[in-house]
């Protein structure tokens, strides 16, 4: 990779992570209405499971603020104790997201186990309650599926994490819409017993966003080597490809590689076919932030380790 197309590399992670922390930000000041609005309301009316949706909502603005310092840290450049970069200071963002929701999960279903063991004051149902729950539902649907896209398109494993954080919180408003209902029909306990549900989704939540840091830390494989393969064998001077490896973030991956050429190719040669190859998976997957291509001369010792 020449010095320009570096630079050019540097300049488009550094506007992906502005735009990510500006996401982050707007779905922060979105979420603390929201939880305010239905903590507030749940304490007035005496609604356990409002309530828990109040926290669950306010665990949501603190995941935000998490996600703006990893973010922060991830955008540092690399350096003599970090020459990969910084780039899992976002995985270990979303890993914190994830323990988070672990924690609300416990606290909405302390909530709802102490609500259904005691003698807990009745239950005040309004318009108000559903207007409430209604507009910060419509709230938390529109900015989990702005994450997602955003997340998608940036690549951005904390997004992606901030948006099933969110999307919890909108199951846990329709388990509490739905409670509503109950309570005015006369099931009272019917608000308790939502607030299980409540706890048992942002359980699922935790397990989803954890599974996507694991992938991440565990060095999971980030391209189908096969697909890999394919691509380079194509390259002119290119006989054989072999062990193809891949780790990193979605956004940053690092990939390395065995290229067999004529073993009576000149060194020149070679290199060059090495910068061919390096050309073609740069343009070929744009979150390849690095390759190492090991050139070997075609043998049958070399064939035989394939």
């Amino acid at each position: 990779m020449t010095s320009e197309e570096q630079l050019s590399r540097e300049e488009a992670l550094a506007q992906r992570n502005r735009e990510i922390r500006w996401v982050l930000w707007l779905v922060l000041i979105l979420n603390l209405l929201v939880a305010v609005a239905k903590f507030g309301y749940g304490t007035l009316t005496g609604s356990v499971s409002m309530r828990a949706d109040g926290v669950a909502s306010l665990f949501d603005t603190v995941s935000n603020l998490v996600g703006i310092l990893g973010m922060a840290l991830a955008a540092r450049p690399a350096d003599a104790n970090h020459p990969y970069g910084h780039a899992k200071f976002e995985t270990y963002a979303s890993a914190v997201i994830g323990l988070m929701l672990l924690l609300a999960a416990y606290n909405v279903g302390k909530d709802a186990f102490v609500a259904l063991t005691t003698d807990a004051r009745p239950v005040r149902v309004d318009a108000g309650s559903y207007v409430v729950m209604l507009a910060t539902l419509a709230i938390n649907i529109a900015v989990s599926c702005y994450e997602r896209r955003r997340g998608a398109e940036l690549h951005s494993e904390v997004l992606s994490a901030d948006a099933l954080h969110t999307m919890s919180d909108a199951l846990v408003s329709v388990s509490v819409v739905v409670a509503l209902v109950l309570v005015q029909l006369g099931f009272t306990k019917a608000d308790a017993l939502c607030s299980c549900v409540v706890a048992v989704a942002i359980l699922h939540s935790a397990w989803e966003v954890l599974v996507q840091v694991n992938r991440t830390l565990s060095d999971e494989a980030r391209i189908d080597p096969a697909e890999v393969e394919a691509e380079v064998v194509q390259v002119a001077g290119v006989r054989a490809c072999h062990r193809v490896r891949t780790r990193g973030t979605e956004a940053e991956v690092y990939l390395d590689l065995h290229v067999l050429v004529d073993p009576a190719m000149p060194i020149a040669e070679a290199h060059a076919v090495g910068e061919r190859v390096e050309r073609l998976l740069a343009e070929r997957y744009p979150q390849v932030v690095e390759v190492m291509v090991h050139l070997e001369p075609d043998t049958e010792i070399e064939r035989a380790e394939a």
